[in-house]
């Protein structure tokens, strides 16, 4: 974290992401050994500023709010509103939230809801991807069609919704 309170957010590929999520135990990597140890605010926020990211990683972005649910939730969301992220946050917030009721999970399902509430005041006007710019005219059509009514919320264009989150939780 910079001195200014905020979180500095790196670029990083997919290897290195998948690295990270392995070390902050995520059992969709844990064949991936690895000993890097960056914190979770990090791990989140470069995964929501890339480009270009993979499914597998993706799906993991709510389990990584489930499972640190402790995180420093005004730096995260203050970094994500100077990084014009927060819809992105928001909607994995969100995502994370409705495993947490699913699961019975009532304490961490009312912070990820106070979470979102907090975000809301800054939500962006414009549509963006769930980190994946590389879509086609096709796919976004698509997507605009298709996507979850959370998804169209917090107008973020990808077809993740919490019923394909099972298997990590």
């Amino acid at each position: 974290m910079s001195l200014l309170g905020y979180y500095e957010v790196q670029s990083v590929d997919a290897s290195t992401l998948a690295n990270d999520l392995a070390s902050l135990g995520y059992p969709g990597f844990a064949h991936l050994k690895s000993k890097n140890k960056r914190t979770p605010e990090e791990v989140l926020l470069s995964a929501l500023s890339s480009h270009s990211l993979a499914s597998r990683a993706a799906e993991a972005l709510p389990w990584l709010l489930l499972r640190y649910s402790d995180l420093d939730w005004p730096t995260l969301i203050n970094t994500a509103n100077a990084k014009r992220l927060q819809n992105k946050l928001g909607f994995v917030t969100c995502l994370a939230r409705k495993v947490a009721e699913r699961c019975g999970e009532t304490d961490k399902a009312v912070l990820l809801r106070k979470q979102e509430r907090v975000l809301e005041r800054s939500r962006l006007l414009v549509e963006d991807t769930l980190c994946n710019d590389s879509l086609t005219l096709a796919e976004r059509s698509w997507l605009e069609t298709n996507r979850t009514d959370d998804a169209k919320h917090w107008r973020v264009l990808t077809d993740l919704s919490s019923d394909h989150l099972t298997d990590a939780f």
